[in-house]
């Protein structure tokens, strides 16, 4: 049975935005500075050689700043307090976010730190370290739909439990990534904000990077915890003949409160999304108000907002973001000019950079994408990734790939940034 939302959905969504009305002033970019970015994958901070290779590459080619993955699922590629190394790196042998931070400054490149938020483990291969979150917490795990009333009342620490959800991850690759963390667990928001605290107090950055701050797909997150707060959220405000009805058969199926109110429980979502993105720019500006808070997130705003529960455009709206890089991965240039020009539109080019799947186009389709991107007025670019273009394939030949976009669109009007 689905419920009209009408006067209890007023009443929830009426708390929610309370705070939201008006436009908030962010953190300003440098004025004149184009931001000309990479995206640099995590394997590629496992040794210093590939570190110096990176940034000196990338300095020749004409960019300015480079977007570092440190966390890549639910690891540290630094000296991190609050999670394990990955496999193959001894902690105790060198800082790869140091080390990356100390050769691109001494070229004048900035560091932004690369988080990955949610997803903290691939279905194919789970973690081996024993301390790794998804052995250590399982109960903070997403759960799929499908799965909920089976795992509503089973035992986290029994190893069916994370392998059930391994298994439906494996299943899925259409709309899952692998294992997700709860976005509804208050110790998870408090773990995540606690990561990027101890970043903004360690590191000499110059920001910090959203990635995964979303849900995987609708059919996520029906965790005990997350349906046991949507319904301690909804309930206060039934009415009381409702609220007695639904409790009676809450008893007996756990998932009546999120069949019943799909709506609320959509804005439920959307809100345990927020409330994070919220906390942590907080955070960081309280610590570090010159640190520019960034995210990559869908191109697609409705498919953000109504499928993954990533409300970007209202953080930038609400100023609780710095900037959005749409990641309008698209070998077709009439959709990537869709796409960013709806990202533009929302609050001024000046906080966008415009996301391009390099690894998806030749160079003449890169070089048209960045004149686009310029076009629209866009503040930056940022290519995905270091690691797939250095590669190569068929489309993209290796290193000189990123020499020839350098050539043709970034060193002839290589953008400056302040040195350190």
């Amino acid at each position: 049975m689905r419920l009209p939302l009408t006067s209890v959905l007023v009443v929830i969504l009426a708390g929610c935005s309370a705070g939201s009305a008006g436009v908030r002033a962010a953190t300003p970019i440098p004025a004149g500075t184009e931001v000309r970015a990479l995206w640099v994958v995590r394997n590629t901070l496992v040794h210093p050689d590939s570190i110096r290779a990176m940034v000196r590459r990338a300095a020749d080619a004409g960019f300015n700043t480079l977007i570092v993955q440190v966390r890549g699922r639910g690891d540290a590629y630094y000296r991190g307090r609050w999670e394990p190394p990955p496999p193959g790196w001894r902690s105790g042998s060198y800082d790869p976010l140091e080390r990356t931070i100390r050769e691109a400054h001494r070229r004048g490149l900035r560091v932004h730190a690369w988080i990955n938020t949610n997803l903290v483990a691939n279905a194919d291969t789970l973690p081996a370290d024993s301390t790794h979150l998804v052995h250590r917490r399982p109960d903070l795990l997403a759960v799929p739909q499908p799965l909920a009333r089976q795992l509503y009342a089973a035992n986290p620490r029994d190893s069916s439990y994370v392998q059930a959800l391994a298994e439906y991850a494996r299943a899925n690759r259409d709309h899952t990534e692998g294992l997700y963390l709860s976005p509804a667990a208050p110790e998870v928001k408090e773990h995540i904000y606690s990561i990027w605290m101890d970043l903004v107090e360690h590191y000499d950055l110059d920001g910090l990077h959203f990635d995964y701050v979303r849900y995987p797909a609708p059919d996520y997150d029906y965790s005990r915890i997350a349906l046991d707060r949507f319904r301690d959220w909804l309930v206060p405000h039934l009415p009381d003949t409702t609220r007695l009805r639904f409790a009676e058969r809450a008893s007996f199926d756990p998932l009546v409160y999120t069949d019943s109110f799909p709506a609320a429980w959509d804005d439920f979502r959307r809100q345990q999304i927020t409330e994070l993105v919220e906390r942590i720019y907080y955070g960081v500006k309280k610590r570090a108000p010159r640190l520019l808070v960034s995210a990559a997130v869908f191109a697609d705003t409705a498919s953000a907002h109504d499928r993954r529960y990533q409300d970007w455009q209202e953080w930038l709206r609400r100023g609780i973001l710095d900037v959005a890089c749409p990641m309008a991965y698209t070998d077709s240039l009439p959709l990537f000019r869709e796409r960013i020009r709806t990202a533009v539109a929302t609050v001024g080019g000046g906080r966008v950079w415009a996301g391009i799947g390099a690894y998806r186009n030749t160079v003449d389709g890169t070089v048209a994408q960045i004149g686009v991107a310029r076009e629209l007025g866009a503040a930056g670019i940022v290519l995905f990734s270091y690691n797939s273009l250095v590669r190569g394939d068929s489309t993209n030949p290796g290193e000189r790939y990123l020499r020839a976009v350098g050539e043709r669109a970034l060193r002839g009007e290589r953008a400056t940034v302040s040195s350190h």
